[in-house]
């Protein structure tokens, strides 16, 4: 858990070598019942980076569409997606303990056995846990928008993390992803522009109607009372 504070150093220097992340690692106090269920259902339901490629027949005990979310926050939806959609099997990866344990807690409520989580960096147990072409479908909802330009780097949705992204999706697979700030929809469209292989489903330059398996959380409920309006894009990869 947490692999990825474990650094490398640069092999000339020995210093760590520091990453551009998209995220900040300020996560709130636990409560007892995340902390009682990180301890009692990680070793049952967690997945550890050092444990190398996933072998989702092997972790789920059997073939089935593989969904992907990056940065779960408290897990609520995608415990709801995993209830509703048990034809399909579920990863999380989330980098904060105490989302990792409300998860948790909810997949010990709704006894499934279709859903997973890392405890990580999202980008990263993409490059070294995933195999290429095995998920079904990548979701990456309201991520942290980092408004102000000189963060935009920080950005999770860049050129790069989408050609990742494209290389783990099977053909036909999609990529959906939402957030709340109108800036940064803007800003996801612009970086679709620059790369290929993929589809935007309701057109190019287009955002989509919220699809039927993308619950709506009481976070967003409480945005559209105040007049926020999400964004929500779909691609699909149309090419290898």
């Amino acid at each position: 858990m947490l692999d990825f504070l474990n650094q490398e150093a640069d092999p000339e220097t020995g210093k760590r070598l520091r990453k551009v992340r998209s995220f900040v690692l300020r996560e709130g106090r636990l409560t007892r019942g995340q902390e009682k269920a990180l301890e009692r259902l990680w070793p049952v339901h967690g997945l550890e980076r050092a444990d190398g490629l996933l072998d989702p027949e092997a972790v789920f005990g059997r073939r089935a569409p593989l969904v992907l979310e990056l940065g779960y926050g408290m897990g609520q939806s995608l415990v709801a997606m995993a209830e509703r959609e048990r034809d399909k099997d579920f990863v999380g990866i989330e980098v904060h303990r105490p989302g990792v344990g409300s998860l948790l807690m909810g997949i010990e409520e709704h006894a499934l056995t279709n859903l997973r989580t890392y405890c990580d960096d999202g980008v990263e147990i993409l490059e070294e846990c995933i195999p290429d072409a095995s998920l079904h479908r990548v979701q990456l909802y309201f991520p942290d928008p980092w408004p102000k330009k000189k963060h935009h780097k920080r950005r999770i949705v860049q050129p790069g993390f989408l050609d990742l992204v494209h290389r783990k999706i099977e053909p036909g697979g999609v990529l959906h992803m939402a957030t709340d700030w109108a800036d940064y929809a803007e800003y996801m469209l612009e970086v679709i522009g620059q790369v290929q292989g993929w589809t935007n489903r309701a057109g190019k330059g287009q955002y989509a109607q919220r699809p039927e398996w993308r619950p709506l959380t009481r976070f967003e409920q409480r945005g559209e009372n105040k007049g926020h309006e999400v964004h929500d894009i779909v691609l699909e990869k149309t090419t290898s």
